[in-house]
């Protein structure tokens, strides 16, 4: 657990998610909302996924 909430891509990724909260509480409600949050929840897919491949890496580097 200690390793997505001390990496950068996971941090940014909450980061993001921070703007994308405060642009959904204070700015217009169109389409461009839903695509920010479909973006940001990709980004959250990524950045999960890249903290997985680097412990697997991490994994096989040991063995």
């Amino acid at each position: 657990m200690r390793k997505f909430i001390f990496s950068g891509t996971m941090l940014s990724a909450v980061v993001g998610g921070w703007g994308v909260l405060q642009t959904t509480r204070k700015g217009p409600r169109d389409w461009r909302l839903i695509l920010m949050w479909v973006s940001w929840g990709l980004s959250v897919a990524i950045a999960v996924g890249t903290v997985i491949q680097q412990a697997q890496d991490a994994d096989e580097l040991e063995d």
